[in-house]
């Protein structure tokens, strides 16, 4: 099984959500459309058993809603990350202030490293960190530093050359009981290799990101294939529309810290 997680933190889109970064290109996200799914998605974590902290939008930073990229959680303690994308530096500081009540001496990725949350994948006892154009062996260096104080180990996956995903967490998701959710891209990699890989099918790499809650995963909706891979592996799903945040190279962990 994984980790019991009770609570959530996450922050509705912004009403400059659309001036955010992207690579996609599926058009302008509908911001009312990105509220409701942004809704729907926090009742399903409360569904779930979780206890929501709500921030307010931030309509300083347009990539703010995406508040996973700003924190890495484990066992009980938390780091501040330095997002790799310099117009999300100034996200953190509310963060910082969230997490603070929680994890007395919260600690923080100095410069020149750079970390965003989307890039880590913990895995039970064993943390894979993402190498990519947001987050470097600098900051990898200080976050495996951060995750041996608590007693996990961790190995660097470089994606830098892996196309279509700009986050490690955009093509796999770790489901419990040693399973993995992967791309076909990052299917044969070395790193998963004592791990039992599901194999995302070709033309649904978008619902890699798919989160395990307590006794459900959570799923973007529209992949039948992942979808009846995931049932036949005995998951209990939890579909969500996620289109707007889609086009924002946003996906379902994305959208809130979970502990």
């Amino acid at each position: 099984m994984s980790d019991t997680f009770t609570r959530a933190l996450a922050r509705p889109p912004a009403a400059s959500f659309a001036e955010g970064l992207t690579t996609a290109d599926l058009g302008a996200p509908d911001l009312e459309k990105a509220l409701a799914q942004h809704a729907a998605y926090c009742e399903a974590l409360v569904g779930c058993g979780l206890e929501l902290l709500h921030l307010p939008p931030d309509d300083r930073h347009p990539d703010s809603t995406f508040v996973e990229d700003t924190a890495v959680i484990a066992r009980g303690a938390a780091i501040v990350t330095r997002p790799g994308a310099a117009s999300r530096a100034g996200e953190v500081h509310a963060i910082r202030t969230a997490l603070a009540g929680f994890f007395p001496g919260l600690d923080e990725i100095q410069a020149p490293g750079t970390v965003d949350g989307g890039d880590i994948c913990e895995a039970g006892e064993h943390v894979f960190i993402g190498l990519s154009h947001r987050t470097n062996e600098e900051g990898a260096a200080q976050l495996a530093r951060f995750l041996a104080l608590q007693g996990l180990t961790s190995q660097n996956v470089d994606i830098r050359n892996v196309p279509g995903i700009l986050h490690l967490k955009s093509g796999i998701s770790y489901l419990g009981d040693g399973r993995m959710l992967v791309i076909e891209a990052l299917a044969e990699h070395p790193a998963f290799s004592s791990l039992t890989v599901l194999r995302v099918p070709r033309g649904e790499e978008y619902a890699a990101n798919a989160i395990r809650v307590n006794d459900r995963v959570l799923l973007p909706a529209g992949y039948p294939g992942v979808e009846e891979l995931l049932r036949n592996a005995g998951d209990t799903l939890l579909t969500l529309d996620m289109s707007e945040f889609r086009k924002m190279d946003g996906g379902l962990s994305c959208l809130s810290l979970r502990f």
